[in-house]
């Protein structure tokens, strides 16, 4: 009886596993190019999610639907904060960008606060509470099209990094910034189409997140605890381990919550990235300095 519970409860963290992967993507994406923390990440995850709600509410598009377009703007939207506001005001120091993204996000989730105030909001889509069954379990369909989604994008990243120039650039910028620069390439271009990338993954989550759960000025927060977690557990960086340690760490979520009650679901995760600090810091794929 209990393994026919627990099997449900692992399938279901690793396709929850699989949106926490797409949340992290961006965050390690940057930080492999970077090289610092995105504190501005959880805002503007919620703003693509209030995005999704408005285009959804306000002009009647599908969550789905409304990738195609969100995830181009918001592209745009991480490309202009990385060229126009944090590179110009961090001045090369990277402790000014840590500030500066922190004022971002301080900025982000007031101004959501002012316009839409701390009411919790959700969308009714038909599909929102249609299940699938899978060897005798049934699925959420909005958590599995979000799990086969979270693989596509991943493999879109690689796509882009490895066979494009812009991604040789990227690559080249994260492994040596000063030589890609003599080489003629633009470094602050290249920041900015990095930090873009990163953004338009948070669209794409948003996309994935709304059908089946909720929006308010602060609910990013929750998800970018997780996904600094799974960025350390995964190898600071590295793109493959972000998704591992995402699926890894939905389940970890997932069995705590059948263990410990679903509110204390998080526990394992958060004793998982201390356990990972203490005993392998550089993470599962990441690589020493």
């Amino acid at each position: 009886m209990q393994t026919a519970i627990i099997i449900p409860a692992i399938l279901n963290g690793v396709l929850m596993g699989a949106v926490y992967a797409l949340v992290a993507l961006g965050l390690t994406l940057i930080y492999g190019v970077l090289h610092i923390i995105n504190f501005a990440h959880g805002a503007l995850l919620t703003a693509a999610l209030f995005a999704v709600y408005f285009c959804f509410r306000t002009l009647g598009i599908d969550p789905y639907v409304a990738v195609l377009g969100l995830a181009p703007l918001f592209f745009l939207l991480g490309y202009a904060l990385q060229r126009f506001v944090i590179g110009p005001a961090a001045h090369g120091e990277d402790s000014n960008i840590l500030l500066v993204t922190l004022g971002i996000a301080v900025v982000i989730e007031n101004a959501l606060l002012y316009v839409f105030r701390a009411d919790t909001r959700t969308i009714d889509v038909p599909y929102g509470f249609s299940v699938i069954e899978f060897g005798g379990t049934f699925l959420s369909v909005p958590r599995v099209v979000g799990f086969f989604a979270a693989f596509a994008v991943a493999g879109l990243l690689w796509a882009i990094l490895a066979l494009t120039d812009t991604g040789k650039a990227i690559r080249a910028v994260a492994k040596e910034k000063r030589g890609a620069e003599l080489s003629g390439i633009d470094v602050a271009h290249i920041y900015a189409m990095t930090f873009g990338l990163g953004t338009a993954c948070l669209a794409v989550a948003a996309c994935l997140l709304m059908p089946s759960y909720y929006v308010n000025p602060h609910v990013g927060n929750a998800f970018v605890l997780v996904a600094f977690t799974i960025v350390v557990l995964g190898g600071m960086g590295s793109v493959p381990g972000a998704l591992i340690g995402g699926l890894f760490a939905g389940v970890v979520e997932s069995l705590c919550g059948f263990y410990l009650g679903e509110s204390l679901g998080q526990i394992g995760i958060f004793l998982m990235f201390i356990l990972v600090l203490l005993f392998r810091p550089t993470g599962l794929l990441g690589a020493r300095a």
